[in-house]
């Protein structure tokens, strides 16, 4: 099976790859500024529709993950022109090239498409965004299942994990590189989360693929965790000073412009469909120690 990744530069993205590439698929990727050091790279803007149909047309792809995104969430609140090109406008592109190359679709989806309203949420509860950002993604996974393709639509929440020397720090990266320079780590009590260990989704992705799944799975860990707590977990793990994280309100932070919502996301389905377990928050911070061990 021949795979191609839009977005294999991004956390997510170069995770499913390497994985791929671990079990013998045959891979293709795209980036747009930071180009990494594997094969079959094509640079590529997803905004720019004659490119996305020359691209997928050459290189003929079975199925094509789409992983690329803008995700952040003031940045579509204060941009919403840019937010749709890419998040809306990209993806419809995605979709026209894969329904002339007649392949199938991986949507990466959000939590943001729900509203925080329900304690909890399964893959058949309605959507309902409340910020720009679910908006644009609640439109992708709109146009995904209108589409002429098989798809399936993965939505996932905070991801984290081991990153490249080119990517964004995720929130267990960067509480570590504040812990182990003995800053000061302020982390926040009311924010909410189902953190997702990304080798857990690379996985999960894997099993669905071999399976030929289609429609929409929950890939999220195992514990709804607030930042403040999830640090604290962190720091336990790596065997840091707990002192040095300090809590606070959302409510303190100046430069966040979108109020986030605190969306709990059930992944009972993929353990059912393919038996794959998520790991916990401590679980993944045990694991990411051990893998620091060995490397």
């Amino acid at each position: 099976m021949k795979i191609f990744i839009i977005g294999g530069s991004s956390i997510l993205g170069s995770c499913i790859l390497q994985s791929l590439k671990n079990e013998s698929y045959i891979v293709h990727y795209s980036y747009l500024n930071n180009k990494p050091p594997f094969s079959n790279g094509h640079k590529l803007d997803i905004t720019k529709k004659n490119d996305v149909l020359k691209i997928i047309d050459e290189i003929k792809p079975d199925l094509v993950i789409h992983t690329s995104a803008l995700t952040n969430i003031d940045l579509c609140e204060k941009n919403n022109s840019l937010a749709y090109s890419i998040n809306v406008d990209g993806t419809k592109n995605i979709i026209q090239a894969c329904e002339k190359a007649n392949c199938k679709i991986i949507f990466v989806s959000t939590s943001f498409v729900f509203d925080g309203a329900k304690n909890e949420y399964t893959e058949d509860d309605k959507t309902s965004p409340a910020t720009y950002y679910g908006f644009t993604k609640w439109k992708g996974e709109e146009y995904v299942k209108a589409s002429k393709v098989s798809y399936l639509i993965l939505r996932t929440d905070a991801l984290y994990g081991w990153i490249e020397k080119w990517q964004r720090d995720n929130s267990v990266t960067r509480a570590l590189k504040f812990l182990k320079a003995g800053k000061i780590l302020k982390e926040i009590t009311d924010w909410y989360n189902t953190p997702t260990y990304l080798p857990d989704f690379a996985t999960a992705i894997i099993k669905l693929i071999e399976s030929n799944k289609t429609g929409i799975y929950h890939l999220t860990g195992s514990n709804f965790i607030n930042r403040f707590e999830w640090s604290k977990e962190v720091a336990n793990v790596f065997g840091l000073n707990l002192n040095n994280i300090l809590p606070v309100s959302s409510k303190e932070l100046e430069h966040i412009s979108v109020k986030r919502v605190n969306i709990n996301l059930l992944n009972n389905k993929i353990k059912n469909d393919i038996g794959i377990s998520f790991k916990t928050t401590k679980q993944g911070a045990i694991s990411m120690l051990e893998l620091d061990k060995n490397s």
